[in-house]
């Protein structure tokens, strides 16, 4: 870690192209907040972070301080200073070297963050070249340094015609920012105080400035919903390529999807079109096509095709066959071949579920407990309605439905009606042919 770098985070604006009610920053991305991605990685080389918010403020901070717990936040005056220029005037950092991001930029990594702390430098800001650089702000580069920038709106047209332009990521020394913060004004088309205009003011003073050509991957912009798929795609190719160089077997990777805060441990496969989400855990387990995992943790087991598994179901030693379903389930040793609802159950080691059966946890307003012991045999189409509890080495014959509240261990359960035979009632009803 940076311990002499500080950091801000820009996260006050808008974001009115995204078309949404939510906050632009909270908008997810593999899963978590776009902001959570550039915290996480701004805390590898930073112990001062501050947020800057405005926009939706208390629901960023709720949602930020869901991760993590030892970062500062501090309102801009968007009304009276709009503008990036506006957002750095309330902040603080405590070290000489500032960092200052944006919160739109999911895809930035600590790794291509270095280059702004290695350069010796009073600025030092972030470049690229683009063959369409319509909406950027441009860079106009004399000598190999920075002469000034431009936004897209203020220029004219010799400088439109410039493709190298503003990445939106600067380092600057606490110094320049002190003395040229509240010089910044908001004479410009916008009518905002620009956070880019420090460079002309530092450098009419003679501070050095370096240009950073950075890529676009890692500084890409999201600023529509458009840009967040592209940043989804490209986040989900890191998740995936991190976790296949770790020894996870990915069949067609390019339709799965893994949420930031999954883990695999040991030998895994995962086929085609999977999902699997939140902070799910998998363990020496293979997930077979088109199953969804959430939240829950799968261990020497496999499940699907088809199968989904919801929130904390606790799933080892067991077979999950296609199109079963389980929830707040912990299954040990279990088969459950298929076509099943588990949730809110305890099942023992050796038993068997067959195909059909429900536990049927909810009366409508509240939801309850069903405990399977050891060895226990469940036929098909059964209903197990909770709150009931099965001891070890139980028959359930097909078709029954169980209510009594415990099942004592040995015995057969049979409760469906006795058949019938009608003779010839296909005749009387259809006639014959």
């Amino acid at each position: 870690m940076q311990e002499n770098t500080s950091i801000i985070i820009l996260a006050a604006g808008k974001g009115s192209r995204m078309r949404s009610t939510t906050a632009k920053v909270l908008h997810p991305i593999s899963g978590k907040p776009m902001l959570y991605h550039i915290i996480k990685e701004a805390k590898k080389i930073s112990d001062d972070i501050t947020v800057v918010v405005a926009h939706q403020k208390e629901a960023v901070i709720a949602a930020i301080q869901a991760y993590f717990d030892d970062l500062r936040f501090v309102e801009q005056d968007s009304e009276n200073f709009p503008g990036t220029g506006g957002a750095l005037m309330n902040v603080k950092p405590l070290y000489e070297k500032v960092l200052v991001l944006n919160g739109d930029m999911p895809l930035i990594t600590a790794d291509t963050l270095q280059g702004f702390i290695k350069e010796d430098a009073d600025i030092v800001m972030s470049i690229f070249d683009l063959n369409d650089p319509s909406g950027y702000g441009r860079v106009i580069i004399c000598d190999g340094t920075v002469s000034y920038i431009v936004e897209h709106k203020d220029a004219n047209e010799e400088e439109l015609q410039t493709t190298t332009v503003n990445a939106g990521v600067y380092a600057f020394s606490k110094t320049i920012l002190e003395r040229f913060i509240p010089q910044l004004s908001n004479d410009n088309a916008q009518k905002e105080y620009y956070l880019t205009d420090i460079i002309a003011l530092a450098k009419a003073h003679g501070a050095t400035i370096a240009p950073l050509l950075v890529d676009e991957e890692h500084f890409k912009g999201v600023n529509s919903k458009k840009d967040l798929a592209a940043a989804e795609v490209i986040m989900q190719n890191r998740i995936k390529n991190h976790w296949m160089i770790q020894g996870v077997t990915m069949q067609l990777p390019e339709t799965i999807y893994i949420e930031e805060g999954v883990v695999f441990e040991g030998e895994c496969i995962v086929e085609n079109n999977c999902r699997i989400t939140q902070e799910s855990t998998i363990v020496n387990s293979h997930i077979k096509a088109g199953s969804v995992v959430e939240a829950s943790r799968l261990i020497n087991s496999d499940c699907g095709p088809m199968a989904h598994l919801r929130p904390l179901s606790h799933i080892e030693d067991t077979h999950i066959g296609n199109f079963v379903e389980t929830k707040k389930a912990k299954l040990t040793g279990v088969k459950a071949g298929h076509l099943s609802y588990i949730g809110d159950a305890e099942v023992g080691s050796g038993t068997n579920i067959g195909a059909g059966t429900i536990t049927c946890n909810y009366d409508g307003k509240k939801k309850y407990k069903t405990t399977i012991g050891k060895n226990v045999f469940i036929g098909s189409d059964t209903q197990l309605v909770a709150p009931v509890t099965i001891e070890d080495d139980v028959m359930v014959a097909a078709g029954s439905t169980v209510t009594s509240g415990t099942v004592p261990s040995g015995n057969l359960v049979l409760s469906r009606t006795k058949m019938r035979l009608v003779k010839d009632f296909y005749y009387k009803f259809f006639g014959r042919k």
